[in-house]
């Protein structure tokens, strides 16, 4: 069974971790969620280790993810698994409070090399292509919207929350 949003936050809790995910209708109609996870330096100041933002509109493909951002090692992140974390909390949260059941991100083509990697990595979550967007004129609304060219990838949020879960536990 795919975990909760609040046994995502346990299982965050038990490894030193804070997962916490803020959500709220700033339009009316519109979701927006953004989630980070971070851990306590030393020192006692927090550590941003990754966060996750994205919007909902109430329909099941509705779940637009725009960032998703995982500090380096140089960073002082030394945990594993935030990336999957955000992932299974956004999953968790779509499926949980929103009609969204399906979502969409993009594998930005800034340079090929890490566009490479973006693209391997959506796919451990279950993410497959939709379509390129590139400079056609039929893509201008889309790379408006997403901020960039690159490869739009869809995944179902259970599958999606599961790959996730799994990775957490794997």
């Amino acid at each position: 069974m795919a975990p909760t949003l609040e046994q995502l936050e346990q299982w965050a809790s038990g490894r030193g971790l804070m997962l916490r995910v803020q959500s709220g209708r700033p339009l009316g109609v519109l979701h927006a969620i953004r989630a980070g996870v971070a851990t306590q330096h030393p020192d006692g100041r927090l550590l941003l280790l990754g966060e996750l933002k994205g919007w909902a509109w109430p329909t099941a493909d509705g779940l637009h993810l725009d960032t998703l951002q995982v500090a380096g090692r140089q960073a002082g992140a030394r945990h594993q698994g935030v990336g999957p974390l955000l992932a299974a909390a956004a999953f968790a949260w779509a499926l949980e409070l929103t009609p969204c059941r399906r979502a969409r991100i993009l594998a930005i083509r800034d340079d090929d090399h890490q566009h490479r990697r973006l693209v391997r990595y959506f796919r451990r979550l279950g993410f497959t292509p939709i379509r390129e967007l590139g400079a056609g004129v039929l893509d201008l609304g889309p790379r408006l919207v997403w901020g960039g060219s690159g490869l739009l990838m869809q995944v179902d949020c259970a599958e999606g929350l599961a790959r996730s879960a799994a990775q957490l536990t794997g």
